[in-house]
């Protein structure tokens, strides 16, 4: 019978009993495990009647907590602890379960690192051996509310008692445990996760006790019941040397552990020299041996079944027992398909077609030909299949040249008149009815098959693989020969994809059938897609090898078909043509072909000029440039607030305040960093200007505004004028960063112009202002001058052109500090006229004609105006410049010369001929001139270097400027080569071409292109240097 299981709670008793008697025998008190009898304490002060409320009312809710807890674990038949402990120190229920649940519920914390540590903090437990702490604290936990937890926070019905309270509280997951999925948790799985708790031993596992005689001298973690007794070594005192007559003769003598001694051995012990406590020695009583129950239904039952569905579990079983084929995953699915494809079986060729084609579409990169044989010649057989559809024919790959039959394909030199096999076979009839599912089926598979091989060529190696196998050449050639069939469309297109990725590995004489096969493509088809690639792939021709495409016997109709392509707004398309072209035109015996046919009704090579030029501007964006002519000469500062004209004044009279007095300040005044101006001044400036027009003045005028108001505005118009006190003996108020305008702007900002004229006898210049310099000129003809205006008999007025002036009178300039008619005799400043001062004047305005005023800023720029670069012949590159208001404009003189030689803008010659500078000369200053360039600049690529199709337009100009004389040498030898002699005409001799020297056929093909060549020289920046080489080309050809 097995010994019964005591459980846990009994276990903890019984240590507990134990060691309460160790201490009695050792006069210790036992430290009591229930509350301590209450001690009689001295009277305290009463407790206020909100605290003891307080109290009550918490303690009534513990209670009610305690007693719905109680009702739950009666329910569910399980044990309450209602007073819980952690070392020694109480746990309230309630507390830990509100804590719990504000973190997010048991799962939650122990789902994170040292969490139970932390609510371990809240009671207090202790930093030292802060692990064990937590875990029981847990254990309290886990016990007591976690079942209560998922029926009451989280509304589901816990697990059952077996597999939570009767286990052990590591791990967690109690929301998603059930009796299946729950698995005893190891002490691996918890090193695994990261627990810390102390291993705590349940009902069914028995305490650790040292056996007897086990000389550890400690105990395991468990109790033990008594500690072990040393075993003292005993001398066998009979003689050493053991005789047949000997007692015990068949027994050995038994060794007893030793206890560690510092003292030498003795040999011989006799009954006087033996140690008291070896004489005394009794041995122990032998202890009974303790055992493990063994769990069964009856003991255990729920425990017992658990470890029933465990052994029930998947088990590995020994390599040497498996089965044959069992056990494998086998090969992988590149292999599987492999070998599926060339198994024969439909099926098995369905499913390897169906997942190729997800392989080469999703990890083409990774999927090489070269690591899996057979790969592509199985791709190849099968899509070889498809033309049994069409013929009576079915191919065979030979690689051993041991057959000679109509479907037999020579894998390894190609396989000649493939064409003419074809079309000698009869073909077979299709009904028009509904065709078999097998039959759409292998459509279909073929396709798969062809969109497998397209993606996989679409890897440099894969494509260096395919171009080595002398029957993908065959395969393309018989597919694309087969009869015009909407099925086959799509089978196509995979076929000329594959071709356009192995022709650069490829050398194609003009006898090639493939090479003539796309030749027909391009000139017959009427699908895009397959012109487009057919092209691509015959420019790709021995791209990645040293020999040269040459592209010959193409037909004269091709190239016109290609010229007509490039009117199409289809960049794709007409990329590719222009690439054929482009190839086409680098052989000279080509070109010879295009200037045989150059006025034919076949082919225009003028068109052809015509387009190629007009694509030199593709995608042109218009730039501007900016770039400085003269610089700019800042006006001299005013030297008080200049007068606005009776214009702007009658304009600003028309407005209400702070509208007026703002318009006005921005008129009158502008921003300078190093400048300002005192309130009062500015504030005196303003009254003076409209006080008379105010509304003491005037009737129905508006007022002026309040000073305080004023001078705020100034701060809101000027974002970097500040007003400030400037302390000193007496305070200063200012404004800093504004200054008076030495000229007033308009409405629009734009200057005015000052009458700088100063008469001999004036005491300063007239300064009145004007906005236009005819304006100007008028007022110094009529003000100035003298002369006045007529009306004739038709009631024209005209200007009076009479010198009336008497003989003292003389004819001087005096516009600022010029002195042009003051230098010389007497006789020769009476010899100048009224008309001549006149002519002069236009010298000191900006331009003869009406212009509207121009901006203020120095550092604002001129307008330039190109010619219209979408004129049908465009115009050579021409820049005209606006000047700005401009001072006197003196010949300039050698000691107006900067260094080096070169011209000073900032000095003129003054009327000593020495240098002045040009501000003292014109106060008005002069501002910077600017030029603006217009560009046409094409596309280029991320390194600056031009590209797309007006690159690839202007190649083809450079090759037909660089080899008409070679073509030109060509058609007067009439060596053009047997077959493009024949083509071109028919055998016989080039009747009046060689006549012609290349200078008359480069004059013929480039004589209507050289303006638009030097426009784009001049305008498009980015094919500048390629129009370079053409012009130089088209020069020398020409014999210039």
């Amino acid at each position: 019978m097995a010994p019964h299981i005591l459980s846990t709670a009994h276990q903890l008793q019984i240590a507990r009993l134990r060691v309460g008697r160790r201490r009695m025998r050792l006069g210790q008190k036992p430290p009591s495990s229930t509350p301590a009898t209450p001690q009689p304490q001295p009277d305290l002060p009463a407790m206020p009647h909100s605290k003891q409320t307080e109290a009550s009312a918490e303690q009534l809710a513990n209670n009610a907590f305690i007693q719905k807890l109680t009702a739950f674990h009666a329910e569910r038949g399980t044990t309450l602890d209602t007073s819980p402990r952690v070392n020694g120190k109480p746990i309230d229920l309630q507390k830990l379960y509100q804590i719990v649940l504000n973190i997010g519920g048991y799962d939650q914390v122990s789902r994170e690192k040292l969490a139970w540590r932390k609510v371990g903090h809240e009671f207090h437990l202790g930093a030292t051996n802060a692990a064990a702490y937590a875990f029981a604290l847990k254990t309290v936990y886990y016990k007591n509310l976690a079942a209560f937890e998922i029926k009451d926070y989280h509304n589901k019905i816990p697990p059952p008692k077996a597999i939570l309270e009767d286990v052990t509280a590591k791990g967690g997951d109690l929301l998603s445990r059930t009796v299946d999925n729950y698995r005893q948790p190891t002490i691996e799985d918890a090193e695994a996760s990261g627990e810390e708790e102390v291993r705590t031993p349940d009902g069914g596992d028995k305490m650790d006790i040292d056996e007897p005689g086990s000389g550890t001298g400690r105990s395991t973690r468990g109790l033990r019941q008594a500690p072990p007794q040393r075993v003292l070594f005993q001398p066998d005192v009979s003689s050493s040397r053991q005789t047949r007559t000997a007692t015990g003769q068949g027994q050995s003598p038994q060794p007893t552990a030793a206890a560690p001694s510092s003292h030498p051995y003795v040999a011989t012990t006799t009954q006087n020299n033996m140690p008291h406590s070896i004489s005394s020695y009794e041995p122990r009583p032998p202890m009974p041996l303790t055992l493990r129950g063994v769990i069964t239904p009856a003991n255990n039952s729920t425990r017992f079944y658990q470890q029933v569905k465990q052994s029930q579990g998947p088990q590995h079983k020994p390599k040497d027992m498996t089965k044959p084929g069992c056990g494998y995953d086998g090969p992988n699915i590149y292999v599987r398909t492999l070998q599926a494809l060339r198994s024969g079986i439909p099926a098995e060729q369905e499913y390897a077609l169906h997942h190729l084609v997800k392989i080469s579409h999703e990890r083409g990169d990774k999927f090489k030909f070269e690591a899996f044989p057979m790969l592509a010649e199985g791709l190849v057989e099968y899509i070889l299949g498809i033309t049994s559809q069409y013929y009576d024919l079915h191919w065979k790959v030979d690689y051993m040249e041991s057959e000679k039959s109509i479907n037999v394909l020579d894998g390894l030199n190609g396989t000649p008149g493939l064409v003419e096999r074809l079309k000698s076979l009869p073909r077979i009839d299709v009904a028009d009815e509904l065709e078999p599912k097998e039959k759409v089926m292998h459509f279909e598979k073929v396709k798969e098959a062809g969109l497998t091989m397209r993606n996989l060529s679409l890897m440099e190696d894969n494509a260096k693989y395919l171009s080595e196998m002398a029957e993908v050449r065959d395969m393309l050639t018989i597919i694309l020969s087969l009869p015009d069939d909407p099925r086959l469309t799509e089978l196509k297109h995979y076929m000329l994809d594959v071709a356009e990725m192995v022709t650069r590995f490829w050398v194609m004489p003009e006898n090639d059938p493939l090479y003539r096969i796309l030749l027909k493509e391009v000139n017959g088809s009427n699908d895009r897609g397959a012109i487009l690639t057919a092209l691509r792939a015959m420019c790709r021709i021995s791209m990645n090898l040293k020999e040269n495409n040459n592209l010959h016997s193409v037909p004269i109709t091709v190239i016109e078909k290609l010229s007509r392509y490039l009117l199409l707004q289809d960049e794709e398309l007409v990329g590719a043509s222009l690439d054929f072209l482009y190839q086409y035109t680098a052989v000279p015996a080509n070109v010879a072909i295009l200037l045989f046919h150059s006025d034919t009704p076949m082919f225009q090579l003028a068109s052809l000029m015509k387009d190629l030029c007009r694509l030199l501007r593709y995608g042109e964006v218009e730039v501007t440039t900016k770039s400085l002519l003269q610089q700019a000469i800042p006006d001299m500062p005013a030297e008080k607030i200049p007068n606005i004209p009776n214009d702007l004044l009658r304009q600003l009279l028309q407005m209400d305040e702070p509208e007026r007095s703002n318009t006005w300040l921005k008129c009158v005044f502008e921003e300078h960093k190093d400048s300002e101006i005192t309130q009062i001044a500015l504030w005196q400036a303003y009254q003076s200007r409209f006080t008379p027009y105010s509304h003491g003045a005037v009737p129905n005028a508006p007022g002026l505004l309040p000073a305080a108001e004023f001078i705020k505005n100034v701060s809101i118009i000027f974002e970097n004028a500040t007003a400030q006190v400037v302390n000193g003996q007496t305070s200063k108020f200012i404004i800093k960063g504004i200054r008076a305008r030495r000229t007033p702007v308009d409405m629009r900002q734009q200057a005015y112009l000052r009458c700088l004229w100063q008469a001999p006898n004036a005491e300063k210049p007239c300064e009145e202002f004007f906005r236009t310099s005819e304006d100007l000129f008028y007022h110094i003809l009529t003000a100035h001058i003298g002369v006045t205006r007529t009306t004739d008999a038709e009631g024209n007025s005209k200007w009076d052109r009479s010198d009336g002036r008497t003989v003292d009178e003389t004819l001087d300039c005096h516009w600022a500090s010029c002195h042009r008619f003051t230098t010389g005799n007497t006789s020769n400043r009476l010899e100048k006229t009224k008309a001549q001062l006149a002519k002069h004047i236009h010298v000191h305005l900006p331009n003869r004609n009406k212009s509207k005023a121009v901006p203020t800023s120095t550092s604002a720029s001129t307008s330039t105006s190109t010619a219209n670069p979408h004129q049908n012949k465009p115009q050579p590159q021409s820049i005209s410049v606006d000047h700005t208001p401009s001072t006197a404009t003196f010949p300039f003189q050698p000691n107006t010369l900067g260094p080096h030689g070169t011209h000073n803008p900032h000095l003129l010659a003054g009327p000593d001929g020495k240098p002045v500078p040009r501000n003292e000369i014109d106060p008005q200053g002069r501002q910077a001139i600017h030029q603006h360039l217009k560009y046409h600049d094409t596309p280029v690529d991320e390194h600056g270097d031009p590209a797309g199709l007006s690159l690839t337009a202007i190649l083809v100009l450079r090759n037909l400027a660089r080899n008409i004389p070679k073509a030109a040498e060509v058609l007067r030898s009439g060596d053009v080569g047997a077959v493009n002699w024949g083509r071109v005409n028919g055998g016989g001799a080039m009747a009046g071409m060689e006549s012609k020297e290349g200078k008359e056929w480069m004059e013929e093909v480039f004589g209507g292109s050289v303006g638009e060549l030097v426009w784009c020289l001049g305008y498009n920046r980015t094919l500048g240097g390629y129009v370079a080489d053409v012009l130089a080309l088209v020069r020398k050809g020409m014999g210039e």
